[in-house]
């Protein structure tokens, strides 16, 4: 019968293979309008689950061009960071499995043709077998049936391997951070009037925030993995503001009267900030901020510091350089060494560079290099009679590891609660200068978002995101301010370097780390410990801290054409006037009205009350004087104006590029990466402008 003659085989027809009659091609989305995408193929303009695009070949004859071996046809120029191609697409899937193709999960370059906003042009090799998502260097596929490219990172936002791994990478991101979150209030408390306990009390309080606010952030913010904790943005007002003429003739309780203050400026500002991200003006304020403002501005503030960096370090050279050069032999010359496959001298450069100094200081200590017969550490050098006693008084203060008794007096058991320094202090004059300082703090988290994205996500977050994080970060550091950590709470520039090192950009990883953490600050011993940290050591790891922030800055430039002559004369007269301008206003506070009382590195914050500007308003002026001496406020302001004034082509200016709203609505894996938990995404549907 001829129904049960088995068919014979059918030659395959010419390829690619041309479409139905009646295919017509779409017509390109808003997205492909704003990058200039123009559709070659039918349907070209579709965006798939991934944030790429699925392409439908036309009827095309066979091009010579096309690599058989390979299997790919060559990549061409990609736009605004996505990729596509000129010549014949790659063999098609069947009609019931679409591939759908994600991005670099790097988010940098790996070709030699140039791209925008860190991603690149790359041909995707032959699928592997599908199966579940796990660290890989090749292409898989994961659950959703989506080719991933995770050929450097080992888990991306979503992935959840085990408890065990979450818990151990987790750890090692905090561990990797440690001094962007302990070594603020070693430097503030003691600026403040602080004894040792108040240092221990304020880390503590620091330790926790960190984590409660961790938790907020990756739940309900950005959903980045993303650590919160005290910014170096802050530290410089901080330190105007405790420097403060009005603060110099308190003796009692001189510290918990400054905390109040910084606690009444941190909550006014922190509520500015909340109301930029949640009304949407942030989404509308982001158009102004590019890599361009946003590299110079993070530099200045790692710059800002100079002066209290090395002149601690000289007063126990012997330490303190030790401490520099073993950081610096770590994360340099010793990066690429691997034990049990991580690189633990990159990634925990500080923490044992901290240690293996400690240790060596702990043993001069004891052998008795810094002992001297008839001399007294605790005698004042005012009441030594010997010459010889105060000629050493300075090496026995700061070389000394046993000078601090906060581990022994120290609790066992303190848990940090809201107002626990008193009521907050409310002067608007201060506040003032706060608001300014968290529109610093928006622009430095909206580089991190960025960065952070093309690590660990499918796409950029939308505007609604973005606005979102902001306005919780506002919400965070009106919590800080609360419980009183001495600065406000924001993203932590150096964690976006640590996903890239330590490959872990698991939002799990991050949420069990803080719950860690969470934990660690309820022990009070903790915090003893580190608040018995000597000074010069500090110093010594913030001069490695502030250099690593300063470059991490200038890194964004990389998202932009950093060989414009364009971008070089802004970046270059945003950093020389953020150094500049800030040193006229700051020869008002050292000469003719320095205050001896202060120490010479902090003298620079003692300019809010006889700074140039001396109008009839002594509120006015304290704003204008204090503001415009710091650093980062007159590189983001020099940097915003000419980028938006200066002419020049969004690819030239590296103008960041959001995720449109509309698409991410539509695609399941940008709707996972930013959707909110427990349905609380529901209630945002309503508030467009900072819902998905």
């Amino acid at each position: 019968m001829p129904d049960s003659d088995p068919k014979a085989p059918q030659r395959p027809g010419p390829w690619p293979p041309a479409p139905l009659p009646d295919a017509k091609a779409m017509p390109p989305s808003t997205w492909a309008k704003k990058t200039g995408f123009r559709p070659k193929f039918s349907g070209e303009a579709n965006a798939s689950d991934s944030g790429q695009i699925s392409l439908q070949p036309k009827p095309k004859e066979p091009d010579t061009s096309l690599d058989l071996e390979a299997g790919r046809a060559p990549a061409s120029t990609p736009a605004n960071g996505v990729a596509h191609r000129d010549k014949v697409p790659p063999l098609s899937p069947p009609k019931d499995h679409v591939v759908k193709k994600r991005r670099d999960s790097d988010g940098v370059p790996k070709s030699s043709v140039s791209s925008i906003n860190g991603q690149a042009a790359a041909p995707p090799p032959p699928p592997p077998p599908p199966g579940r998502r796990t660290a890989s260097h090749e292409n898989i596929v994961d659950d959703d049936g989506l080719v991933s490219r995770n050929s450097h990172m080992k888990y991306d936002l979503r992935d959840s391997p085990g408890l065990v791994p979450i818990g151990v990478y987790g750890i090692q991101h905090y561990v990797s951070i440690l001094g962007s979150l302990i070594l603020i209030p070693l430097v503030m408390v003691p600026a403040m009037g602080g004894s040792r306990e108040d240092t221990s009390a304020v880390v503590s309080t620091v330790l926790f925030v960190s984590g409660m606010t961790t938790l907020l952030h990756t739940n309900f913010g950005s959903r980045l993995p993303l650590i919160q904790g005290p910014s170096f943005v802050y530290l410089a007002p901080a330190l105007a503001i405790i420097n403060s003429s009005e603060f110099q003739g308190l003796n009692e309780n001189k510290f918990k009267h400054i905390m109040k203050e910084l606690q009444g400026a941190i909550i006014i500002g922190s509520a500015f900030q909340t109301f930029l991200g949640y009304t949407g003006l942030m989404s509308l304020l982001v158009r102004l901020i590019n890599p361009v403002v946003v590299s110079p501005t993070i530099a200045a503030v790692g710059l800002s510091f100079y002066s209290y960096g090395f002149p601690i370090v000289g007063t126990c050279l012997e330490i303190g350089a030790v401490q520099i050069l073993v950081v610096i032999v770590f994360s340099l010359y010793l990066r690429k060494i691997s034990v049990f496959g991580h690189r633990i001298f990159l990634i925990y450069a500080v923490p044992l560079g901290l240690a293996i100094t400690w240790a060596v200081a702990f043993l001069l200590t004891e052998a008795g290099v810094y002992n001297y017969n008839g001399c007294d550490i605790n005698i004042p050098s005012s009441n030594m009679v010997s010459e010889h006693c105060r000629k050493h008084v300075s090496k026995m203060k700061h070389c000394r590891v046993d000078t601090s008794y906060a581990l022994e007096s120290s609790p066992w058991f303190r848990f940090p609660y809201p107002l626990q320094w008193g009521t907050p202090v409310f002067h608007w004059k201060m506040a003032l200068v706060m608001c300014v300082v968290s529109l610093i703090s928006s622009v430095d988290s909206v580089g991190s978002y960025h960065a952070s994205s093309l690590l660990v996500a499918s796409r950029p977050p939308t505007p609604g995101v973005l606005s979102r994080g902001i306005g919780l970060e506002g919400l965070s550091s009106v919590l800080a301010g609360l419980w009183g950590t001495g600065t406000g709470s924001t993203t932590l520039t150096e964690n976006v370097h640590t996903i890239a090192v330590t490959k872990m950009g698991s939002r799990r990883a991050v949420q069990l780390g803080a719950c860690f953490l969470i934990l660690l600050s309820l022990v009070g011993k903790v915090g003893g410990f580190i608040a018995s940290i000597p000074e010069v050591m500090v110093a010594g790891l913030l001069c490695f801290m502030w250099a690593m922030l300063t470059a991490l800055g200038l890194s964004n430039l990389r998202y932009s054409e950093a060989g414009s002559s364009r971008n070089i004369i802004i970046i270059g007269l945003s950093l020389f006037f953020s150094l500049s301008v800030p040193a006229y206003f700051q020869q008002y506070g050292i000469s003719p009205h320095s205050n001896s009382s202060v120490p010479s590195y902090f003298q620079p914050y003692i300019v809010a009350s006889h700074g140039p500007f001396r109008t009839q308003y002594g509120g006015l002026n304290y704003f204008l004087n204090t503001t415009f001496s710091l650093h980062m406020v007159v590189a983001f302001l020099v940097a915003v104006i000419l980028d938006n004034t200066v002419p020049g082509s969004k690819q030239e200016r590296g103008v960041y590029v959001w995720s449109e709203t509309e698409v991410a609505r539509r695609e399941p894996a940008v709707a996972n990466d930013y959707e909110l938990p427990l349905r609380v995404g529901r209630i945002f549907r309503w508030v467009k402008w900072v819902g998905l």
